[in-house]
């Protein structure tokens, strides 16, 4: 009696599993967050040089409208 019960949970389990890895509707989900995780990565790591190149062009454009 209880081997019978024990066998049908490991059973429902183990179905649980199988369905979860065929399942693929959270794919788009993950894909996303990596992208996020690499872009935030690389802006951590560039941020000077992303600094630095922002002002130098903001820069150039203050004085070129200054020029007009």
């Amino acid at each position: 009696m209880i081997l019978n019960i024990v066998r049908s949970v490991l059973d429902r389990i183990r179905d649980g599993f199988a369905g979860a890895c065929h399942d693929d509707r959270g794919i788009g989900v993950v894909e996303v967050i990596l992208i996020l995780v690499v872009l935030i990565g690389l802006v951590v790591i560039f941020k000077d040089q992303m600094t630095s190149l922002v002002e130098t062009i903001f820069g150039r454009i203050a004085e070129d409208a200054g020029g007009i």
